[in-house]
Order: structure tokens, then C-alpha cells, then sequence
């Protein structure tokens, strides 16, 4: 427990290193606001001083940023916002501030006097905040008013005319979570927007997933904006609850949504600022004529399916895991499964108890953890029933997760990590045992840091490693040659007769998604989308500290790059709507790190 006298000490550090900082950035002193950095020391901005997703590294860094974004954010008014506490030497500081244009807030964990880490966001925009609490709507009109619109009537005039007689500022390909969390953020800041989702209603990309699916991660950390979850909504979410919740949430938040339409092509006019968008609404062709277009398509978007020969040979049944049904109609039948992650092993373990005759195939090695374990060890102090009652809500939460820099985040998920392998020993080693390709990550930093960099190579465990550990789910190791006339044949010659041969074997990059819209030559002048390393085309390039091209602006002015799981979701929707919102506002938004066109987008 923290004592007062500990308190009063984390207070001091706090407010010293804050005033400090503000009076240095007030006086335009760059070198003395850098001075009050450590010498290895890492500021994450999101959007609030650099109109970008941003990390700089130690001093060089932090002097750049200032030097250039110093002068047009014109930070003031830092305050603490919750009590500062300490603990390993580290004062962790909670604090709100204003800049020329917006409200922002922020964190930092200050060794010796100096900050480590700092986290800047921002919040919300000056003249464009958010209709909530005491700005509410009031929804009627008291009085007697002849002409008189109800709610209804003027949703339904919204409905008819924007793409049809009105051009909406935004269009947002894809309408899953992503599209969804989004298009409720520029809702709620009064930016027009449609979603377009190929799917007929929203929650249908969960819906027509094989029928075993849930969520496999637990509810604190899965929230959308404005509506959570209610407190009685299940631990692991199955997926047709999970599509109910979005389609309703849709309803609810007033969503602008043409399900039953397919974006077919984009294309951008410098000269008007406008993207001409053809998409297929149920067999209609309509122009949309945005001024930003969203690729929202999700980091699992277009199924990677292999092309061996001796398909046209094979008298059995092929599927991706999208495609996947579920298990009803192959009890009794043989079913080859090229894979080792989660799509493979939920797979694997459906079909296993209505009687198929299940064999995985592993072609390279797979990070497991175990769900329990996860929630354990890696989650409770940040997303479950125990935070929240320690006062972390899950807004707070996100904060503490983002306050982490992607280049040190490894040093705080790593010894989560080495106690799961210590408490989980037995599990792991029967995995060996049974021949399975087992790792940590590059660095033995688990699950957060694989999917950051790869978005693949895991599996959150609920059940189906034992049956590969049992060996009830047969094991093969190796790489797929070609189609057998009655199954598959393996690099290293082993054949596997199957009735059905389903393709766990994930997807591509939402830049090739983007690529089919959009062009070949706009997704080659974005690059890489997802990842940690290099915006730009050369691979690997610089290391940049954020996710690639992912929320924040790209090199094809008024493109953006939106998706990811909830959390991400959640979190991330908010910064790339006030980016949005400000270009609809006409606010200057100078990108730092980027070039100059990029102001005027």
C-alpha cells in the first residue's frame, strides 16, 4: 500500500517534471525541454503535436519533434490529472493539456528526475467536441411548431440523399468492427460518412464464419465506443452474438451502412481534393465522391489461399478457413488441415467431436498460450473484473497499453511471458513431446508483440492443443507439395488421404485489398500496411515506432488505413476520426514526418 508520505514524494517528482516541461515549452526553449528527457528515452504523440501516429527516440528525437511541431501546437494549460504514484524507482504521471486547437491528454514515467517514456494524445478539437454529458442533444422540440420534423423524418431524408443528391466527406470500405467503431466516431463529431460492407447486415463477417468461433479475448478488452458491453455479457463472446451486438450498435448510433454493396474501384483527382468511388449496391453502379476514403478491410482480409498443383485431380473437397462452415457434414470423414494458428486449431477441434478423422498440418512454428494463462498473467491488471475495481476502467487501460513504445514494449511483456512458461511447463512440453514447432516470438515476448509485428503465428488455447498433444488430432510437420487424387502429398513425401482439405492459412495484407480498389501503382506508393518497421516502399527501411500506414496519414493523400481487433479498434478509431474532423473543419494539420502535400489534404 502506498503510503502518504510515498504519495507526497510522487507528487513532487510530478509536478516538477511537468511545470518544467511546461515552462520550457512556453518559453520555446527547446534544448531545456530537452534536457528534462533521460538520455534513452522514447514520446509517443497520437495526432495531438505531430498530426500523425508518432514515436521519437531519446534526445535527437525529441528535438526534432519540437522543433518543427513547437511553434503551430502551442501546448498550455499542463495539469495533473490523477494522483501521481511510484514504484521500482519509476513515477508514473497522469496529465491533461490544451494546444492551439484541441484538448489533449497524456502520461509519462519519470526516472531520476527525467522522463523515460511520454505519451501525448489528442482528445478532442476546440469547437468540434462531442455532443455528450452537458451537450447532450436535447431530442424533441418543445412548443408547437406547424413544420414540425420528427427524428424519424429527418433520418430518413439523411438516408435518401447522402450519395445520392449529397456528397458525404467520408467513405469507408468495410463495415466490420473497424468500419464500424469509426464511422461511430465521425457520427458523433458530425462528419458525413457511409460504410459500405459487401455483406447484406452488419455483423455478417462473424456470422458466416465456421459455427465454433467466439472471441478469444475477454470482454473488458473488447468494448466499443460509447456502449459497453453489459455487465452480464459472457467472458468469450461466440460469433453470432458478437454479429448481433455490431448490427444493433449500427441501429443504435445512427450509422450511415449500405450492406449488399462492393467497392470496385477508387480513384483520386488532386485538382478537386475528391475521390470517385464505383461500388455495387445490390446490382445498383453509384459514384461516391468523398473528399477521404478509408480502406477498412481489417488485417484479415483477403484469405491467403495456395496454388499446388494437382487441384483439378483432387476428388475432395477445398476450403480457406473464411470459407469453412464448420463441421456438421464431414462426421466420419477424412479432413486434412494446412495450419498451426487459431483458425486452425478451433477448426481442428470442432471437427474432432463430431467424429472426424482430423490431421494438422504444421508448416512452420506457432506461439500457444494458454486462455487461462492469458488472463492471468498477461490481462487482470488491465482488462478484467479485478482492474476495474481497482479503478481502471478501460479507457485507462488503453492508455497505460499505448503509453508502452512499440521499441521497449518487449521488456514488459517478456516476464508476463517467462512465468506463463514456468506455470504452463507440463502443457508445453507434451506439446513437444508431440512433435509441435513451439516459440515466443522473436524474443520470447509472446502473443502482443507477434501480433503487432505479423498479425499471425499464434494461438490462444481453449481446448484443442490437448487433442495435438494427446495425439487424438494427428500432427504432421511439413510443407504441402500438391493434390493427390485422393488427398495431399508433403515436400518431405508423406501423402494424407482427405475428403476435405481446408486452408488455414491466413490472409494477405489490407494492402493487397487496397490494391484491388485503389490500384496497384496507390498501394505500391503507400507500402506496407501493418507491421512494425517502415512506412514507406523500401523494405526494411527505418524504423518508424508505429504500426505501418495504420491510422494515420499514408503517402496517397486523403487514404487512410483503419482495422485491427477491438481494442484497436476502440482505441484507434478516436485519433483517426479527429484527423478526419479536422480536415472537414479546414483546420491546419501540418504532418510531421511527412511531405508538405499532406497539409493541404
Amino acid at each position: 500500500m502506498t503510503t502518504t508520505q510515498e504519495k507526497s514524494a510522487a507528487r513532487t517528482t510530478a509536478e516538477g517534471w511537468l511545470t518544467a516541461f511546461a515552462d520550457a515549452l512556453s518559453a520555446r526553449d527547446i534544448d531545456r525541454a530537452v534536457s528534462l528527457f533521460a538520455d534513452e528515452s522514447y514520446w509517443r504523440d497520437l495526432v495531438a503535436f505531430t498530426w500523425n501516429l508518432k514515436t521519437v527516440e531519446h534526445h535527437d528525437g525529441v528535438r526534432d519533434l519540437l522543433t518543427a511541431t513547437l511553434g503551430t501546437t502551442d501546448p498550455s494549460h499542463w495539469e495533473l490529472s490523477k494522483e501521481p504514484t511510484e514504484a521500482g524507482g519509476v513515477t508514473d504521471v497522469w496529465f491533461t493539456f490544451e494546444t492551439a486547437v484541441g484538448r489533449g491528454s497524456g502520461h509519462a514515467r519519470i526516472v531520476d528526475g527525467r522522463a523515460w517514456t511520454l505519451l501525448t494524445t489528442l482528445d478532442e478539437l476546440k469547437g468540434h467536441e462531442e455532443p455528450r454529458g452537458e451537450n447532450r442533444p436535447f431530442g424533441t422540440e418543445h412548443g408547437a411548431n406547424p413544420d414540425r420534423v420528427t427524428w424519424k423524418e429527418r433520418r430518413e431524408s439523411e438516408l435518401a440523399e447522402l450519395g445520392r443528391t449529397r456528397d458525404p466527406e467520408v467513405v469507408v470500405i468495410g463495415g466490420g468492427q473497424g468500419g464500424i467503431a469509426l464511422g461511430a466516431r465521425l457520427r458523433q463529431l458530425g462528419v458525413e460518412t457511409i460504410i459500405v460492407e459487401r455483406n447484406e447486415r452488419p455483423g455478417d463477417s462473424w456470422r458466416k464464419r465456421y459455427k465454433s468461433l467466439a472471441l478469444h479475448d475477454p470482454v473488458w478488452y473488447d468494448h466499443l465506443p460509447y456502449l459497453k458491453f453489459p455487465d452480464n455479457w459472457p467472458v468469450f463472446a461466440p460469433k453470432d452474438k458478437i454479429g448481433d451486438w455490431l448490427e444493433f450498435y449500427t441501429r443504435i448510433m445512427e450509422l450511415n451502412y449500405w450492406g449488399s454493396t462492393t467497392a470496385r474501384s477508387a480513384e483520386f483527382d488532386e485538382a478537386s481534393g475528391r475521390w470517385s468511388v464505383v461500388v455495387d449496391r445490390a446490382g445498383e453502379e453509384i459514384t461516391l465522391r468523398p473528399r477521404q476514403l478509408v480502406i477498412a478491410l481489417g488485417v484479415s482480409g483477403k484469405p491467403n489461399v495456395p496454388d499446388f498443383p494437382g487441384r483439378d485431380r483432387f476428388r475432395g473437397e477445398v476450403q480457406h478457413s473464411s470459407q469453412h462452415p464448420g463441421p456438421d457434414a464431414y462426421r466420419g470423414k477424412k479432413v486434412v488441415v494446412v495450419g498451426s494458428n487459431n483458425s486452425a486449431f478451433d477448426i481442428c477441434g470442432s471437427l474432432w467431436e463430431v467424429g472426424a478423422d482430423v490431421t494438422m498440418v504444421q508448416r512452420s512454428s506457432t506461439h500457444i498460450i494458454r486462455s487461462e494463462s492469458l488472463l492471468e498473467y498477461c490481462l487482470k491488471g488491465l482488462y478484467s473484473e479485478e482492474a476495474v475495481a481497482n479503478g481502471v476502467d478501460t479507457h485507462t487501460a488503453d492508455m497505460i497499453f499505448a503509453s508502452l513504445p512499440y521499441r521497449i514494449m518487449n521488456q514488459f511483456e517478456k516476464p508476463n511471458y517467462d512465468k506463463v512458461r514456468e506455470i504452463d511447463a507440463e502443457f508445453y512440453a507434451k506439446l513437444e513431446k508431440a512433435g509441435f514447432d513451439l516459440d515466443f516470438g522473436d524474443d520470447d515476448s509472446g502473443l502482443f508483440m507477434k501480433y503487432l509485428r505479423r498479425g499471425s503465428g499464434y494461438y490462444i488455447d481453449v481446448g484443442a492443443a490437448e487433442l495435438v498433444a494427446d495425439g487424438k488430432v494427428p500432427l504432421v510437420r511439413g510443407q504441402m507439395q500438391e493434390f493427390t487424387e485422393k488427398g495431399v502429398k508433403l515436400a518431405a513425401g508423406t501423402e494424407l488421404e482427405a475428403d476435405l482439405v481446408v486452408f488455414a492459412t491466413g490472409y494477405r495484407s489490407m494492402n493487397g485489398l487496397a490494391a484491388d480498389i485503389v490500384g496497384q501503382d496507390v498501394a505500391d506508393r503507400v507500402g506496407k500496411v501493418w507491421g512494425l518497421g517502415s512506412d514507406t516502399t523500401k523494405d526494411p527501411g527505418p524504423w518508424e515506432g508505429e504500426q505501418r500506414n495504420m491510422w494515420k496519414p499514408t503517402q496517397q493523400p486523403n487514404l487512410w488505413f483503419h482495422g485491427g481487433n477491438l481494442h484497436q479498434s476502440r482505441f484507434y478509431s478516436l485519433y483517426l476520426a479527429l484527423q478526419l474532423t479536422a480536415r472537414a473543419a479546414g483546420i491546419d494539420t501540418p504532418v510531421y514526418g511527412l511531405q508538405e502535400r499532406h497539409h493541404l489534404s
